[in-house]
């Protein structure tokens, strides 16, 4: 039931978007408009806020990050590879695919579900990748989508430079490494547009959802949400107890951060892009409607279920 509590929020602003575009309340350019200032505007300020914010840990846990991204990025990998071996899908959506089967719900499903099950004690691991996930993932997916087709490197780096992602990331290292504090007006600034990227982009969701319809490659949906909920936390699962040394519960907090759902983050990169909308949508819908019984069962794997 509380895990059903926490994916209502979820389901119910997607089905906000969706109604108010099925009876006209919101134009078709609606979405389109949302989400580019949800991805232009409000994820670039939660991503400076974030780095901004971070407290860097007296030695840094490298085999803790190696064994989450170690397993992401298999998951990326095999996804995006599938995708264009078996479904002939191109290489935007092949990303789009990606990025959908290892991007998590970090924010409305995570950081409940984790403190929920260790409390106090797995905060500090929780907010440890919290700090580099987005950034990290989203750097990725950029990088992927534009240096492909043999562009030119000056006009790579141009866009790369102008990238409201990466203006962030670096924005936010450089404010980190002058030690001042966020506070005052700026402060309230910041977290008014940054609170603003989760809700905006689940009903921006539901407007695509209303407008594009579930995807086409529905073999490659299954397929992603089985990566998601299944592959990620196991390869996570592997690395955290059979190759690298952590304490179990910062072992358990990777797994379930990897057991979330495909997070928001994957439609606003498909929108932006204008590649894989519906599937990155269906992606985030289906998977976060099973998770409400994957995440039950890694919690019961886990010992710590009840």
């Amino acid at each position: 039931m509380e895990l059903l509590a926490i994916a209502i929020p979820v389901f119910g602003l997607i089905a906000i978007g969706f109604v108010a575009r099925w009876t006209g309340l919101l134009s078709e350019t609606a979405g389109a408009g949302l989400s580019e200032f949800v991805f232009g505007c409000a994820v670039p300020t939660l991503i400076f806020r974030t780095l901004a914010e971070a407290k860097a840990p007296a030695a840094q846990p490298w085999g803790y990050w190696a064994a989450y991204f170690l397993g992401l990025a298999v998951v990326w990998a095999l996804a995006m590879a599938l995708a264009r071996r078996r479904f002939g899908a191109t290489h935007g959506l092949s990303v789009v695919a990606g990025f959908s089967a290892a991007q998590s719900n970090t924010v409305l499903v995570g950081i409940p579900v984790i403190l929920r099950a260790y409390g106090e004690e797995g905060a500090v691991p929780l907010f440890l990748l919290i700090a580099i996930h987005l950034p990290i993932t989203m750097t990725s997916a950029t990088l992927l989508i534009e240096g492909a087709g043999g562009l030119d490197w000056r006009v790579l780096a141009r866009r790369l430079a102008l990238h409201p992602i990466l203006l962030a990331l670096f924005a936010g290292l450089a404010w980190r490494a002058t030690g001042l504090a966020l506070d005052g007006p700026p402060k309230s600034l910041i977290d008014s547009l940054a609170s603003a990227a989760v809700p905006c982009a689940l009903v921006s969701m539901g407007l695509a959802l209303k407008q594009v319809g579930w995807p086409k490659e529905r073999a490659l949906l299954g397929l992603i949400v089985a990566l998601k909920l299944v592959v990620h936390p196991a390869l996570v699962w592997f690395f955290a107890t059979r190759v690298f040394s952590m304490p179990p519960v910062w072992a358990g907090v990777a797994v379930l951060f990897a057991a979330m759902p495909s997070g928001s983050n994957a439609y606003l990169f498909a929108e932006r892009y204008r590649t894989g909308v519906a599937l990155s949508s269906g992606a985030i819908a289906a998977s976060t409607a099973l998770a409400a019984l994957s995440v039950m069962l890694w919690l019961w794997l886990l010992g710590v279920a009840g």
